[in-house]
């Protein structure tokens, strides 16, 4: 069986890991294009449900959560470095009330079946989230939630496909068009690269924001719009950042996530509509620095590294895109994650390898189909 995955981001390179481990004749076309979602993430990785999700999303972040360790253990024992910790949680504030609550929801869900890896749920009291965070203000009380991990986006998604081209994975550089017949024996057999024709039995179409132009010569709408992020990097010259806990601030909701060696990721902008603008706003960057300083003024004296810019891939009703095409044979699309990019994307990408061979796959998907009707 020969499989083309179109879409090198989280969810593309998973896809054409799982696939290429099962010996497939699998090929992943990239186009590299700037503002892929999966480059620009913060880096929260926080997989399990809470009780005001959708039932479908519930189900879907559980088998995420379960997977994840078993893929992380399985790339690192095979020497390549997927960017990925457990480096513990903690919501900050000086609201005791507030804390009161995220304290009794985290409790109550680390005795659920399916929350084991949630790990210990702990109430700081002032001034220990500072000893976990030296830019902390002593006053801030903290819920620690010790299974909360990072991920270097950039360096997970390099880690799957250098296991996939181990495993037979050809990659293909270059912007991808579908070919095959419209009408009514519309059938998707392959892609076009550069003038070249590619087949295949099946086409995953994990292209995050840039799918639905790519369906769009066949007749068919898929309800992916785009959420551009504009996201600050800041070095910390003289602190060692590798162990520090991913922060989240509920009353702005944010999160600040360090990685090695003394790196502190700031909170993300979320604005619909940006038409594909790959450039840093004023707007954008002001945001991201004056909440990042107004939470630690310690950061004040970092040094601003790089913004990055990515556009998530999202939907009206919230749910993610996953699922073949009835009136379109011969493709699955695999997308719609919007800020989750990054916890459940890898686990999307299984779900996606699993419905190019025409299997089942172990959770519910018909609630994800693409072609379901989505209210803007």
């Amino acid at each position: 069986m020969r499989v083309i995955v179109v879409g090198g981001g989280i969810v593309g390179a998973s896809a054409a890991f799982h696939l290429a481990r099962r010996g497939v004749d699998v090929t992943l076309v990239d186009a590299t294009r700037p503002g892929q979602a999966t480059a620009a993430g913060a880096g929260v990785v926080f997989p399990w449900p809470f009780p005001w999700d959708a039932p479908p999303a519930r189900a879907f972040a559980l088998r995420a959560a379960a997977h994840l360790p078993g893929l992380v253990a399985e790339l690192t024992d095979d020497g390549v470095d997927p960017g990925y910790s457990v480096v513990g949680g903690i919501s900050v504030s000086t609201d005791t009330a507030a804390l009161d609550r995220d304290y009794g929801l985290m409790t109550e869900l680390s005795r659920r079946r399916g929350y084991e890896r949630l790990g210990a749920v702990r109430r700081l009291e002032p001034g220990e989230p500072a000893a976990r965070f030296p830019l902390l203000p002593d006053s801030y009380a903290g819920v620690e939630v010790a299974g909360t991990a990072r991920v270097d986006g950039r360096m997970a998604r390099a880690a799957l496909v250098s296991m996939a081209k181990d495993y037979g994975l050809t990659l293909v550089s270059g912007f991808a068009e579908l070919t095959g017949t419209a009408g009514d024996n519309a059938r998707v057999r392959g892609v076009r690269v550069a003038g070249d024709e590619l087949e295949a039995d099946v086409v995953v179409v994990a292209a995050g924001v840039w799918t639905a132009p790519l369906l769009e010569p066949f007749g068919v709408a898929v309800p992916v719009r785009s959420v551009r992020g504009q996201i600050v990097h800041t070095a910390l010259p003289g602190y060692y950042t590798r162990d520090w806990p991913v922060l989240r601030f509920p009353a702005e909701e944010c999160h600040i996530v360090a990685f090695p060696p003394d790196r502190l990721v700031l909170g993300s902008t979320w604005e619909p509509g940006s038409d594909l603008e790959h450039r840093v706003t004023v707007r954008g960057l002001h945001e991201g620095l004056s909440a990042g300083i107004r939470m630690l003024p310690g950061l004040a004296d970092a040094t601003v590294v790089e913004t990055r810019v990515g556009f998530r891939p999202s939907s009206a009703d919230g749910l993610q895109i996953l699922g073949p095409l009835a009136e379109l044979p011969g493709v699955v699309v695999a997308t719609g994650l919007g800020s989750m990019g990054l916890t459940l994307g890898p686990y999307q990408g299984v779900v996606a390898a699993t419905l190019a061979l025409g299997e089942e796959p172990d959770v519910n998907v018909s609630a994800f189909r693409p072609d379901r009707p989505v209210a803007d």
